[in-house]
């Protein structure tokens, strides 16, 4: 007897008062390389180097079908941050990665925002819909999230979610060429209960 496998879950739209979370659609791939290039120099200290390929179509046609199997095997949520104002344009990029099960149930945070953007509450917007999925959705008892000492933006915005300082990584993450220490942080959701 064959059976068929269950259809895939479908992947997340999150939606916030000023913007829709969501993975980009085929013809968005001009918008998501364009949020990236704008922001090249704005982003290149908090993030890691991207490969010679990073701005190409198909670079970006590979992460969108890696997104939807990490999903799919319940290891990641990567969403891009729309305007409703402006559908059409990436403001930003939210992702929940290294999701860990069994007797752990937690994931790590990270996130970036168009310069233009900041100062906005945007992010702030952004994170309260993410984490609550995170929650009460995708069932983490943890959400993790690191930053660079001197990113004071982050600090202050995980700060504000409640998110406790757990300690200190020395050399913890290469960003932009170098090795980079970060300060671990998390946020526990008081409320857990198994899928």
């Amino acid at each position: 007897m064959i059976l068929e496998s269950p259809s895939p879950r479908p992947y997340p739209v999150l939606k916030t008062p000023r913007l829709a979370l969501r993975l980009f659609m085929p013809h968005e791939l001009g918008a998501v390389i364009d949020y990236y290039r704008r922001n090249a120099a704005y982003l290149a200290p908090w993030e890691p180097t991207r490969p010679p390929d990073f701005l190409t179509e198909e670079y970006w046609r590979r992460f969108a079908s890696r997104c939807r199997d990490e999903f799919e095997g319940d290891l990641a949520l990567r969403l891009f941050l729309f305007p409703n104002s402006s559908p059409g344009r990436v403001v930003g990029y939210v992702g929940l990665f290294n999701f860990v099960r069994g007797s752990g149930h937690f994931c790590t945070l990270g996130y970036s925002l168009d310069e233009q953007c900041q100062g906005q509450g945007l992010m702030a917007e952004t994170l309260g819909e993410v984490v609550r999925f995170a929650f009460d959705e995708l069932s983490m008892h943890k959400v993790l999230a690191n930053y660079i000492p001197r990113n004071i933006r982050s600090a202050r915005l995980l700060e504000r979610f409640g998110f406790d300082v757990d300690g200190f990584s020395r050399d913890f993450l290469m960003i932009n060429g170098r090795w980079e220490d970060h300060i671990l942080t998390s946020l526990t959701n008081p409320n857990w209960k198994a899928l």
